[in-house]
């Protein structure tokens, strides 16, 4: 009997939400969902998984940007920011395929020494709502995203305030919106490099508005665990 899938999936801080990425990301029995956390302070689980998915959440300190813009109404979470950034370093040496969401989106260019903004009032009509809001992404063409997508437009969900600033280093826009917010990123060069696909929306909970097996839900899914299985293969 083969051993099941593990993915190691960062904690949103909040259970309802965890649980939307749990069960848009369980397919078969053959998966399983492993938490991890700087609550649970548990980044040796990462090392027994075969992929990561940094989830959504609370924003990224200015510091780890380098920005001394604090917002105040915030409450900062430094603690999953250092653990999510080891969890991604981690990923990314031992060559597991990656997923961010989001906030996972804006780690992982952070990391890569990127910078954020926050969107403002104008734009924030667009992009941020609770319950999600909806709009059209513009997809590049010659990307993993418009690979897994094959259309130039798709609809998504988006409930987010803050957007990439400043591109990080080895990274290109793969999505943009409209308005100019970059949606989607992923790795420039490729080659011999594991996975990397970052989206701004929550492809996880476009149930909401019926997208569910819409491109960019369905086939983002398909095609992470499509890449988990080859990764797996190719280590054996």
């Amino acid at each position: 009997m083969n051993k099941p899938m593990k993915i190691a999936l960062t904690h949103t801080g909040n259970p309802e939400k965890h649980q939307f990425y749990i069960e848009w990301l369980k397919t078969s029995d053959d998966i399983e969902i492993i938490p991890v956390s700087a609550d649970a302070n548990n980044l040796d689980e990462i090392s027994h998984c075969d992929a990561l998915v940094l989830s959504g959440g609370v924003d990224i300190h200015p510091k780890f940007y380098g920005s001394d813009k604090i917002n105040n109404t915030i409450q900062y979470k430094e603690k999953r920011d250092e653990f999510e950034m080891a969890a991604f370093r981690f990923a990314q040496e031992n060559n597991l395929p990656v997923l961010g969401v989001c906030r996972g989106m804006q780690l992982i260019n952070v990391i890569h020494k990127g910078t954020m903004q926050d969107l403002g009032n104008t734009l924030d009509k667009v992009h941020k709502g609770e319950p999600d809001k909806s709009h059209i992404v513009n997809i590049e063409k010659d990307t993993i995203l418009y690979d897994i997508a094959g259309k130039e437009k798709s609809e998504i969900n988006s409930a987010h305030h803050q957007a990439l600033d400043k591109m990080g280093e080895g990274l290109i826009v793969s999505a943009i919106s409209n308005e100019g917010i970059i949606e989607a990123i992923e790795r420039k060069d490729k080659t011999n490099k594991p996975f990397l696909l970052a989206v701004q929306w929550h492809p996880e909970r476009m149930f909401r508005f019926q997208l569910e097996n819409t491109p960019l839900s369905k086939n983002i899914k398909e095609r992470f665990i499509e890449e988990i299985k080859k990764s797996i293969a190719s280590k054996k």
